[in-house]
């Protein structure tokens, strides 16, 4: 039987597109693996990097829990609310960085009052060290952690128009007219670093 419609032709991939296909994909699957490679060898172990953060939540969270009063906290009125306003009212008024001659003999971390961890502001510290220069916990104890550094630096700031900027030059002696200090802890380990910022406002005003 005779029929007058036009005969399609069917046409599928020929073996040079084929080829060409496989090639094309194949320098692209090749070019991402490259890329995750770079990216996996270039990021920070995340579990190396969590154990930072917890270790920088730790010592920033011992500072923060310190006192921050006008006298040193061993002053009998340094918790008088009614009358301690200022320095001028302490018998001994908490007014150097670092720990002052009336601390309790032997005395160490975790210290009595904030600015006892530094010896000068806005200057880094390795405050959490030992003797030996092992990083250690509040009472003293080695931290169970190896490729671990950890240092304090503490700020006078003015914060939403409380405390006082930072002198200059830093007035590294007298403390008393700070009334908020910016605490940041840095962890560091296999060349990166993990850094928390906290603030310490004198309060009540008379401020424990």
């Amino acid at each position: 039987m005779y029929s007058d419609r036009p005969s399609v032709r069917q046409r599928g991939v020929t073996m040079i597109e084929l080829i060409l296909f496989i090639v094309i994909v194949g320098i692209a699957i090749g070019g991402i693996i490259t890329v995750m490679n770079l990216t996996t060898r270039g990021s920070a172990d995340p579990v190396r990097r969590k154990q930072a953060l917890i270790i920088a939540e730790g010592l920033l969270e011992e500072v923060e829990q310190a006192r921050f009063s006008y006298c040193d906290p061993v002053d009998p009125v340094a918790d008088d609310i009614d009358n301690t306003t200022s320095a001028a009212a302490c018998t001994t008024a908490q007014e150097r960085w670092g720990q002052q001659g009336a601390e309790p003999t032997g005395s160490g971390r975790p210290y009595d009052n904030v600015n006892d961890y530094v010896t000068a502001p806005d200057t880094w510290t390795n405050a959490f060290n030992n003797g030996a220069g092992v990083l250690v916990d509040a009472n003293g104890a080695p931290l169970n952690v190896t490729g671990y550094s950890a240092r304090l630096k503490i700020t006078p700031v003015l914060l939403n128009g409380i405390g006082n900027e930072l002198a200059s030059p830093p007035n590294a002696a007298n403390t008393a007219d700070t009334n908020v200090l910016r605490i940041t802890v840095e962890v560091s380990y296999d060349g990166e670093s993990v850094t928390l910022d906290g603030y310490r406002l004198r309060y009540a005003p008379n401020h424990l």
